[in-house]
């Protein structure tokens, strides 16, 4: 299995993303925190036994009771969703919805910071 490189990860979201991000975190060789401004987090997490599972997770329930995941788990109950096992927690866990997120790691980030960047920004 190939490593994804968490730390070129934690550069492009502290340099392109500065006016969202607060700090960084890698919390193992798999799995970077990336803290917002508003005192929310994403998690970033890549599976280091099944090749191209991940979860891009975006904790907000202490704030105002949300979260936001693209995730590849293919959990049976989200067989409904067209691009499963890609699939989106919009909102909440049982809100499920297509995922059209980057398979490159790169760009699934950037694409994951700018819809966080946009939500920020309607607050």
């Amino acid at each position: 299995m190939t490593e994804v490189d968490v730390v070129a990860l934690r550069d492009l979201a502290v340099v392109e993303f500065a006016d969202i991000v607060a700090y960084t975190s890698i919390r193992h060789v798999n799995e970077l925190r990336i803290v917002l401004t508003d005192h929310s987090f994403l998690d970033v997490w890549f599976s280091l036994t099944i090749r191209d599972r991940y979860s891009y997770h975006w904790e907000r329930r202490l704030i105002d009771g949300t979260i936001y995941r693209h995730d590849n788990a293919p959990d049976q109950n989200w067989q409904h969703v067209s691009t499963w096992p890609k699939h989106f927690h919009d909102g909440s866990q049982e809100n499920t919805t297509e995922s059209y997120i980057s398979d490159d790691p790169a760009t699934a980030l950037r694409e994951f910071l700018t819809f966080a960047r946009t939500k920020l920004a309607q607050e």
